[in-house]
């Protein structure tokens, strides 16, 4: 079985190879709650090529029905330290492979840890910690996933 990835060479930041997304929901790929306009159609081409992985504490309580039809895996965290949390999810699937999108305090060891950490800055606001802990900052959402579906966009960014 071919296994799925998205392979980007990157002048002076080296080669990526992306066999995961693993983002946040609440405040990432969704605002009070509710998913972000064209992210649906997003994910599932992503997923095409990737895994797909959404971690989330589901402050709304909405995830796995906004997610609906979305071929993804959804992990809604409990307890507490979730930014031990998704920082072990993404190296148990081999960090070096992951491309992690997030906004929170709690996706900052996540982003750090990624081969690419994208900070996504919606209407909710984007936590310092996350901004620095990121290879990238973007402003929305669809700006962040089409940084993998249009490859040159991650490749101009990164670049030395």
């Amino acid at each position: 079985m071919v296994k799925k990835m998205i392979t980007i060479d990157v002048p002076g930041f080296g080669k990526v190879e992306i066999r995961h997304l693993v983002s946040d929901f609440t405040g990432t790929l969704s605002e009070d709650g509710r998913l972000s306009d064209g992210v649906k159609e997003r994910l599932n081409a992503l997923a095409e090529k990737i895994a797909v992985h959404i971690l989330t504490a589901d402050t709304f309580g909405r995830a796995r029905e906004e997610l609906e039809g979305v071929n993804c895996s959804i992990q809604i965290l409990s307890g507490k330290d979730h930014d031990i949390q998704k920082e072990e999810y993404i190296s148990a699937l081999g960090k070096e492979n992951v491309f992690a999108l997030g906004n929170g305090n709690n996706d900052r060891r996540m982003l750090r840890a990624a081969r690419v950490g994208v900070a996504v800055c919606l209407r909710e606001g984007c936590a310092v910690d996350a901004i620095r802990s990121a290879d990238i900052l973007v402003r929305s959402i669809t700006d962040g996933l089409d940084l993998l579906l249009q490859p040159n966009r991650l490749k101009a960014t990164l670049r030395f």
